[in-house]
């Protein structure tokens, strides 16, 4: 007995079809004088899709299916076809140069179906990634809290289909620029990915995900941020950039190997997040006068200090922001250039092409400005430079990695700068941390407990200039809480902690000494100036953050 198998006999006939047609395609390739090509069996490139949009590729009964910069290659069905000449016309208008093949329509049908795999983010070119189209902004419109970013992703892991793993970039990404991360971090650990973002300074746990859809994450975060994908052994550090609306935000992208594999921090460069008026910082009034009056004087050194991610830039850019006049021309030396300003000359470091801060400084320095601003001094060449500068007529502003104020000055000379030199050149040396602000919605008024009290009552009490205290009550403070408005955190933005030393004679003299930092921070008492953890208790007295959130950032051991 015969059984008729009719899934197979369809399977059969879908073959011959297909056979018939790549045919025909092959024989008609000679009569048009143009090659064919089968791209049911050739490699489709995802973002050369971008060229033309799937429902103007399908009227036009053609396909771009790959892309080397301008030149792109477009499977064709007929060449005759008005509407497919016309759009070839207008890739070239466009300034593409096309290379045509002739495809059968079952060819042209696998092309299409690649549209439902694109990104509404992406378009790499050399690590540039645009996501300025409607769908992107509506994907960060809907992520509004963290619970979110988990669900959308899940919903994408949840499909049958092939992960889509760019729409799975795309949510952490729109995740990260929506809840205001600094930093993204996907960890590979033994049995799964841990994805966590940093928000207001601390680390988040977002969600676990397996290691097949992070192992094309990862080659899809290699891609666009124009690293090698065949490196797993050694560090690697990309970028890319995200366009959104009328903003450039950069994304800074760092690969650790380890034995689980990968691990990638995406680091977040928000313009929006450095753009700080001065006055809202969080320095004290009185401070904020001194400061005030060092940053219009005509000529000097301001050196912002404190660890990666304290908020430097944004203190500096402030500054910049304060001073500005177009009377003056200010250059700013930047790696990267994370907040554009209007009226400003800003120019971006390249180690690879030996493009430096000290190269960039020099430069700077022959295009006659009156205020500089350097991203970081951090090696000899640069301080030398910026010390000179300062001493020839010019305002220069920039940033060390020291732990306090009083470091700048013994790390200047671990520099090579000469010490007769440096308190001619600097004015000013600011120490900065960053605490979590208190979400005013939800936060809890407390008692100062008896430690707590003798703690605070001891630091207070090193404040010489009393002033300083005016208005500020003793006796209570504030714990975080946790509700809707501050994704149960306790915590909603972030506010500066300062220290400031100004060079005065007993500052001169303690730096050509080969000074300690102990040697600094006596020769500046005198200055009745506020340290870290005075201005942070006085915050912490004013309800703006709380103790625990102060020792994070600020040691209080000595106080213990």
């Amino acid at each position: 007995m015969v059984v008729f198998d009719e899934e197979k006999q369809n399977e059969r006939i879908d073959f011959l079809h297909k056979k018939e047609e790549e045919e025909l395609a092959n024989a008609l390739s000679a009569k048009y004088g143009i090659p064919y090509l089968d791209l049911t069996a050739h490699p489709i490139n995802i973002d050369a899709l971008r060229v033309v949009k799937e429902d103007d590729a399908r009227a036009a009964s053609l396909a771009v299916f790959n892309q080397t910069d301008k030149n792109i290659d477009v499977g064709v069905l007929s060449p005759d076809d008005a509407l497919t000449q016309a759009s070839i016309a207008q890739f070239k208008e466009r300034g593409y140069i096309p290379s045509l093949y002739l495809v059968s329509h079952v060819s042209l049908k696998r092309v299409w179906d690649r549209y439902k795999d694109l990104s509404y983010s992406f378009e790499t070119k050399s690590g540039a990634l645009d996501i300025s189209n409607d769908e992107i902004l509506e994907a960060v419109k809907k992520v509004t809290k963290l619970a979110d970013v988990e669900k959308e992703i899940q919903g994408v892991l949840g499909q049958k289909k092939v992960y889509r793993v760019s729409k799975i970039l795309e949510i952490i990404l729109a995740g990260g620029i929506s809840m205001k991360a600094s930093d993204i971090h996907i960890e590979p650990e033994e049995n799964d990915i841990r994805l966590r973002y940093r928000l207001d300074g601390v680390l988040t746990d977002i969600l676990r995900f397996d290691k097949d859809t992070f192992e094309l994450l990862l080659s899809r975060i290699k891609l666009v941020s124009n690293v090698k994908l065949n490196v797993k052994d050694k560090a690697q550090d990309g970028r890319f950039t995200i366009k959104l609306k009328d903003d450039a935000i950069e994304v800074r992208v760092s690969l650790l190997p380890g034995p689980n594999g990968e691990s990638v921090v995406l680091r977040v460069l928000v313009p929006d997040s450095i753009n700080v008026p001065l006055e809202n910082l969080g320095i004290h009034p009185k401070l904020l006068t001194i400061l005030q009056r060092e940053i219009s004087k005509p000529n000097g050194m301001i050196l912002t200090t404190g660890p990666t991610g304290s908020g430097k830039t944004t203190t500096l850019y402030a500054f910049l922001k304060k001073i500005y006049s177009p009377e003056i021309k200010v250059i700013t030396i930047e790696n990267p250039i994370e907040y554009h300003l209007a009226g400003i000359v800003q120019t971006q470091t390249d180690d690879e092409k030996g493009y430096t801060f000290a190269e960039g400084l020099r430069s700077a320095l022959r295009q006659d400005p009156d205020v500089i601003m350097v991203g970081e001094i951090r090696d000899h060449e640069t301080a030398e430079t910026a010390v000179n500068a300062s001493l020839t007529g010019h305002l220069v502003l920039s940033t060390l990695h020291t732990n306090n104020a009083a470091g700048t000055f013994p790390r200047l000379l671990d520099l090579g700068v000469n010490p007769k030199v440096i308190s001619s050149a600097v004015s000013v040396a600011i120490a900065q941390r960053l605490v979590r602000k208190l979400c005013d919605n939800c936060k809890k008024e407390v008692a100062l407990t008896p430690t707590d009290k003798t703690l605070v009552d001891k630091v207070l009490g090193g404040i010489r200039d009393k002033s300083y205290m005016e208005g500020v009550q003793t006796d209570k403070v504030w714990e975080p809480v946790g509700c809707e408005k501050c994704n149960g955190s306790g915590f909603k933005g972030r506010i500066g902690v300062f220290e400031v030393i100004l060079v005065d004679e007993k500052i001169e003299k303690a730096a050509v000494n080969n000074p300690s930092e102990r040697d600094i921070e006596a020769a500046s008492l005198d200055q009745n100036l506020l340290n870290l953890v005075q201005d942070g208790v006085i915050k912490i007295l004013q309800g703006q953050t709380s103790l625990p959130e102060l020792k994070r950032v600020v040691d209080l051991s000595a106080l213990d």
